[in-house]
């Protein structure tokens, strides 16, 4: 699929769009059911939903995108700051600051997810599934 596309596409561009378009999805509905039906507070069904859908994506990303065979705990250390940096800026600041300023949840939610997609695709590319450079040899 990732060659039939224009220009230079990396493979793991088009694997995360796919498995984070997914894990969105899971992410929206259980903001609807936490909020709508449960009636949570929006900022703790946002966070309950958003976990949720974060580990799910750590999990996909890992096995069948970046196919990433280096120890868990380091790797998920680094995975646990990206989100959280993600969370209090992207999701919680502008999530619920577009909300605050009268705009849907769904549609605030949509914003704030795609300003993390960029985010978090480089984070996950560059810095918590990036592959350790091997030295040069010595000429």
């Amino acid at each position: 699929m990732v060659r039939r596309l224009p220009g230079n596409v990396p493979a793991s561009l088009v694997g995360f769009a796919l498995i984070n378009g997914f894990t969105f999805c899971v992410d929206l509905a259980l903001l609807t059911v936490l909020r709508s039906w449960v009636q949570l507070p929006l900022w703790l069904a946002i966070t309950i939903a958003y976990s949720t859908a974060f580990a799910l994506s750590y999990v996909l990303n890992r096995a069948f995108n970046f196919r990433s065979h280096a120890p868990v705990g380091p790797q998920f250390a680094k995975y646990v700051v990206v989100v959280v940096v993600n969370y209090l800026v992207l999701i919680l600041g502008l999530g619920t600051g577009l909300s605050a300023l009268g705009v849907e949840y769904h549609l605030a939610r949509i914003v704030a997810g795609l300003s993390e997609g960029v985010f978090m695709y480089c984070a996950l590319r560059w810095l918590v599934f990036r592959t350790p450079s091997r030295p040069r040899a010595p000429r």
